[in-house]
């Protein structure tokens, strides 16, 4: 293709895609299909690399990201981006209301508006362009995210219409309840192939739509911000010039520009009909894809918000009504305990069941002892029950006037609840823990699920409901006893299973899920080492630890036999991995149950085969892999072990290179940028293994 005709073709590419970003973004009716637009978009962005001098800095290719911030400038606001009085009271709603008739001398129009859960952001357009766009900070002053908000695809690059020259639009960033669930999904994924102990992920995942979408914005790798479908309202217009008379007429004068503005809004004649649009959005709202927290009034005619004017910190011609979190009165029925496959005690209050947030709430975390303590809980308390922004509810308080003078205080056991072993609390941590890892039988229930599990064994045919009536039924102890199962035992054999509620439900395995089970146990045995050693569910050893250990001791019995202090001495193993495998190796009984499944034909030493080795080009560099690609990560992996490179499992100084694909951990992004690792692509990795030389 020519010049010409790819500047030609650039030109079509970006128009039809704009118009595509405004009819699914800011009209929600799109077009064309998701692999249609990515046909499109990937296009243009080939013709924008082979003729960069006909590339524009608002094309549709821009809002994949790309650029790396190292710091946010920042900015001084032409507007001062003020906070707004906040009010939970519909009392104070009608006082804010007096002020404003006494101060203008009769009633005043208002328009009620959502209170989006987000970032707020002011944008600044020059000539119809996006030129910057900067956070709140301290209302003085905020940091330029621009190439981070370029990302977004509800906010326009380039306007159209009859804008002015020159001015501000303020606005809210947000994320959707989905596109949160399915980003933690991602990250809890992500934990569990580190090895993070699955009571400790709980910790690390993300608490709330508006802390992710706040992290996201300021994140340094635009490329990164791009991934997380951020979206945003655009709400109010600042100009040096009169545009209109009214708020009202701005929000629909901003949305013919190509601003996404919301519909959720309404001009009220008076407090009732404020109040009204209050009132029906407090039930509303669990219908709304995203989170709001309260609904912003103002006073709709621009010569009157003039005339009412400011405090030294809010106008005086709005304010924001709050709704209180999403709270619940519920009784306790119970305090339980569940025991982890780690040993871990995690204490939940079994309530009454409730409507909570759009759903009925049964049962709620209590964390560990300490929190149960600061409630001072007592039995069959009423209790308050919060979800707001947090993904498990939880108790926040509990109404003492209503607790039973005779109600006995709730006591964290001192024995585990299902073996009657004395529980352990180590010094500086919060969790119990049962002690008893062979015996007790939640944990070896929940040991053998994941002995099962897809990422260790993978022994199709066989669940965790089965699991656990096997092991109550007496077949099966230990991971070994798996392997002496026969088909004669499973066929017809019937047992009892328990759903979350606690209901019993008679289960019964038929003669072809029999001999799948059998066939599943049977094909296992092919699992390399170092799934096995991940498999065994030894505290902290995830996938990458276990094959980290299976290169540097190749078999089963060398790992059995080595010492904690060189296991420790190992490149990012260290101590506590060290002190959980001697351990788990000085158990009689764990030994015993090794050598059976080496007895069985497990794979207990590394296969490795020297014509794997194609060549030493990466010799002596460190790799971390992350993130989805054409291919499989241990493909990938294993191109970098056939070329001399060794494969890590954490980001470090002495890391060389992150090969980073899409839905990379948001963790790693940000480790990897503040200790300035070099970051490539599949594709560059790809380019990189073809050279000779690497620098």
């Amino acid at each position: 293709m020519n010049s010409d005709l790819a500047q030609k073709r650039i030109a079509e590419l970006s128009a039809e895609l704009k118009q595509h970003n405004y009819n699914y973004y800011i009209l929600s009716q799109p077009s064309i299909s998701d692999f249609e637009f990515d046909i499109l978009l990937k296009e243009l962005e080939q013709l924008e690399k082979d003729f960069p001098a006909f590339a524009k800095s608002d094309s549709p290719t821009q809002q994949v990201g790309g650029d790396i911030t190292k710091n946010f400038q920042q900015v001084k606001h032409k507007y001062p981006m003020l906070s707004l009085g906040n009010t939970y009271s519909k009392e104070e709603l009608q006082e804010f209301d007096t002020r404003i008739q006494n101060a203008i001398g009769h009633a005043v129009e208002y328009v009620c508006e959502l209170k989006f859960d987000g970032l707020a952001i002011s944008i600044s357009y020059e000539n119809g362009k996006l030129v910057r766009a900067v956070t709140r900070g301290d209302g003085v002053q905020g940091d330029d995210v621009t190439q981070n908000v370029k990302t977004i695809r509800s906010i326009p690059h380039e306007l159209k219409g009859n804008f002015p020259p020159s001015f501000e639009i303020r606005g809210e960033i947000f994320m959707h309840r989905k596109t949160f669930e399915r980003l933690n999904n991602e990250l809890k994924t992500e934990l569990l192939e580190q090895g993070v102990d699955e009571d400790k992920i709980a910790e690390r995942l993300y608490k709330n739509p508006r802390n992710f979408a706040s992290g996201s914005l300021k994140m340094q790798d635009s490329k990164e911000v791009a991934k997380r479908s951020l979206d945003a309202f655009l709400y109010f217009v600042y100009s040096d010039v009169n545009l209109c008379e009214t708020h009202s007429e701005s929000l629909k004068m901003a949305e013919s520009w190509g601003f996404k503005v919301s519909d959720h809004f309404k001009i009220c004649k008076d407090i009732d009909e404020v109040m009204n649009f209050v009132n029906t959005y407090d039930k509303e709202r669990q219908n709304l894809s995203y989170e709001i927290d309260g609904v912003v009034i103002k006073v709709n005619n621009y010569s009157f918000q003039k005339e009412l004017g400011f405090t030294a910190k809010v106008p005086r011609w709005a304010i924001s009504y709050k709704y209180k979190a999403e709270t619940a009165i519920s009784q306790l029925r119970e305090v339980t305990y569940q025991v982890g496959r780690t040993g871990a005690i995690t204490p939940v209050a079994n309530l009454t069941p409730v409507q909570l947030a759009g759903t009925t709430v049964k049962r709620a975390s209590l964390y560990n002892a300490d929190e149960i303590e600061r409630l001072d809980l007592h039995a069959f308390d009423t209790v308050f029950v919060e979800k707001g922004g947090e993904i498990i509810p939880k108790i926040t308080g509990v109404d003492t006037s209503k607790r039973d003078l005779f109600a006995q205080k709730i006591m964290y056991p001192s024995i585990c609840p299902e073996c009657q072993t004395p529980l352990v609390r180590k010094e500086g941590e919060a969790i119990h823990y049962c002690p008893n890892d062979s015996h007790c039988p939640t944990q070896l229930i929940g040991r053998m699920e994941h002995f099962i599990s897809r990422r260790a064994m993978n022994i199709e045919g066989l669940g965790g409901e089965t699991v656990a009536g096997l092991f109550k039924k007496g077949l099966i102890r230990s991971y070994a006893d798996l392997y002496e199962l026969k088909y004669e035992q499973l066929n017809g054999l019937e047992f009892e299973s328990e759903d979350e509620a606690g209901n019993k439900k008679k289960r019964s395995i038929k003669e072809k899920s029999a001999e799948n089970i059998i066939n599943g146990i049977a094909a296992s045995k092919s699992i390399p080492f170092e799934r096995v050693l991940f498999a065994l569910g030894i505290r902290m050893i995830g996938e990458t630890v276990a094959k980290k250990l299976a290169q540097q001791f190749e078999n089963i019995d060398n790992l059995m036999q080595a010492n904690g202090e060189k296991i420790a001495s190992l490149y990012e193993i260290g101590e506590k991995i060290a002190e959980n495998l001697t351990r788990f190796f000085a158990d009689e009984d764990n030994v015993a149950m090794v050598q059976r499944l080496k007895a069985a034909g497990l794979q207990m030493e590394l296969a490795f085969n020297p014509d794997e080795i194609r060549s030493n080009k990466l010799a002596g560099k460190k790799f971390l892999v992350s993130g989805s690609f054409s291919i499989s990560r241990d493909e990938l992996k294993k191109l970098i072990e056939h070329n001399g490179g060794q494969n890590v499992g954490s980001i470090s100084k002495s890391l060389d290179f992150l090969i980073a694909g899409d839905k990379m951990g948001p963790e790693k992004l940000k480790k990897a940028t503040d200790l300035n690792i070099k970051m490539i692509s599949e594709e560059e990795f790809m380019q990189l293994i073809q050279e000779s030389i690497i620098s």
